[in-house]
């Protein structure tokens, strides 16, 4: 099974549906990994939101590999758009990790003021979703989670812990697009 199977095999597992390969051909796609994806996973009765994930963000023997999902209330081609350029600034900028923040430079699904996203633990599906071994390597699956700029000053200032539990406060709605920033 070769390194994107496992990937897709693993999410399948998680979130109990088979995905869907999205195509995706814009940009410079050429860059990323040959076998590189966007897979698309339906809403389901227990979990009534659409998921996408990268597959293959992450390669063999990369330092820390990690790969990124995000959810979505519809199905949404901006999304699938979203995690092709965090993917392609992981592979040819800057290593993305836990914690960081991406400038998206649009809203992530429209007339939202969330034009960012923060990489998280997957704490809606979990450390079964987290953790992947493939081999030697421990591959980590990280929430993308749309934020407001305020969102990512307040984390800056403040530390990750501190905006997270920001959200548990407000009883943050990670699926709505018009929701408002839970600080100021």
């Amino acid at each position: 099974m070769t390194w994107e199977e496992r990937v897709e095999a693993h999410y399948r597992v998680a979130w109990r549906v088979e995905g869907e390969h999205r195509p995706f051909s814009a940009g410079p796609i050429h860059q990323l990994p040959v076998d590189f994806a966007i897979m698309r996973y339906a809403p389901l009765e227990e979990r009534n939101m659409w998921a996408y994930a990268t597959c293959g963000m992450s390669q063999p023997n990369d330092p820390k590999p990690i790969e990124l999902h995000m959810f979505s209330p519809r199905p949404s081609p901006e999304i699938e758009e979203l995690l092709v350029i965090t993917a392609h600034f992981h592979r040819t900028g800057a290593t993305l990790d836990l914690g960081h923040s991406v400038n998206f430079g649009r809203p992530w699904l429209k007339g939202s003021t969330c034009d960012r996203g923060m990489i998280s633990l997957p704490y809606r599906d979990g450390p079964s979703l987290e953790d992947l071994r493939i081999g030697s390597d421990l591959v980590k699956c990280y929430w993308l989670v749309p934020i407001t700029l305020a969102e990512v000053d307040y984390k800056q200032r403040n530390g990750l812990e501190a905006l997270e539990q920001a959200f548990e406060r407000a009883g943050f709605n990670y699926l709505d697009p018009q929701r408002a920033s839970v600080v100021t």
